[in-house]
């Protein structure tokens, strides 16, 4: 269906979330109406993050938000939903919009599958009412469902339209790009030449992939690297883990702005920690690309100032190949804990494929690697 006939019957006039490749749909009308003037739309830092933001809508305005999301949010919505939105606490209303990645019979990445099982019912668990969206689903089907759903609404309950993968469409185009030079891939390339035989723990998305073709394009293998599949925004922490056990290793972090702002407070435990041995890399185009393009904040956020009052030692920045280069050096050497931001334009190749590799595999000759 059209998103702007499931809008039109949601009736919400805010929506706040984190963008998922299969409401694409969905976030390029918000941005193509909206933008993100912080009135009507925010993308938020993570879906707990968004979940407050709207229960802060409500308490102004008293009208009922929306908040979207993929399925993989689900455990960042947990304690706001229990502790702060549930009728038994304050009882406020929500409408939660859910890509529905990992749907059972549907082929999906290794980090979806589990998701998708347990999406639907830890909706339940949460005492949240769903509905699923689905191809043949017709705006009034949405009309029905919301008569139901409206009740709940009105005693502080939350409700959910889980969207199954091509439910929904959007005609309009939206232009996601930037001004930077270097593309991300190019980036990775040149870290990958510093490392040497040193551990590497990149974040989901796009640049594990990158990371993985860059290694299968050089004939070597994937053991030195640790491809962080899902869990977003937890690759430095992963890394952390790592270093504080393994002294003897310059660990490497590959990371983006979108994940890095989805848990920054990690930043201030590795500053509090300054762990020797890590350098934390984050390539910042200013978009969650991976799943579109939409834009994060951090076009607008001083991530180096951040990594140098949050402890890191020694703070640099990179917007084109001789600065990277300058940097990568400046680390290779540096025996304490280092941050660099390196500003990346937007897009991947056509034909970018995806690990070969299962995630078990990965972790095993990783740890093979890591521990000889």
């Amino acid at each position: 269906m059209k998103v702007e006939e499931l809008l039109e019957v949601l009736g919400c006039d805010f929506y706040t979330g984190v963008p998922d490749s299969q409401l694409k749909a969905l976030c390029n009308y918000l941005i193509a109406t909206y933008g993100v003037d912080g009135k009507h739309h925010i993308i938020a830092a993570n879906e707990g993050n968004c979940t407050a933001i709207a229960a802060g809508y409500h308490l102004a305005t008293g009208k009922v938000p929306l908040v979207y999301m993929q399925n993989s949010g689900e455990g960042n919505i947990i304690n706001p939903v229990a502790s702060l939105l549930n009728d038994k606490v304050y009882g406020i209303p929500c409408i939660f919009v859910v890509g529905w990645r990992g749907e059972p019979g549907v082929h999906d990445e290794p980090q979806h599958i589990y998701q998708g099982e347990v999406t639907v019912k830890l909706l339940e668990d949460m005492d949240i009412a769903s509905y699923v969206i689905g191809k043949e689903t017709t705006a009034s089907d949405i009309k029905e469902t919301m008569t139901k759903f409206s009740e709940l609404l009105a005693n502080g309950k939350q409700v959910a339209f889980v969207v199954r993968k091509g439910a929904l469409e959007y005609d309009g185009k939206v232009d996601y790009s930037n001004n930077n030079k270097m593309t991300r891939e190019e980036i990775i390339k040149e870290i990958t030449e510093f490392t040497g035989e040193d551990p590497i723990v990149s974040t989901t998305g796009k640049a594990s992939r990158e990371l993985f073709e860059i290694r299968e394009g050089n004939n070597q293998g994937h053991g030195h690297d640790f491809l962080t599949v899902g869990s977003m925004g937890h690759s430095s922490s992963i890394a952390l883990g790592i270093a504080l056990q393994n002294d003897k290793k310059k660990v490497w972090i590959i990371d983006g702005d979108g994940a890095a702002l989805m848990h920054m407070g990690s930043m201030a435990v590795m500053g509090a920690y300054a762990p020797k041995n890590i350098v934390h890399i984050i390539i910042n185009n200013g978009a969650h690309e991976t799943v579109g393009g939409q834009p994060t904040v951090a076009s607008k956020v001083d991530l180096v100032g951040i990594a140098k009052s949050c402890g890191y030692k020694n703070v640099f920045s990179a917007d084109d190949k001789a600065g990277l280069l300058d940097c990568l050096s400046k680390a290779k050497k540096a025996g304490e804990l280092t941050f660099i931001e390196v500003k990346s334009a937007m897009g991947a190749r056509d034909d970018l494929g995806r690990p070969t590799t299962t995630a078990k595999e990965n972790k095993e000759n990783f740890m093979e690697e890591l521990m000889k």
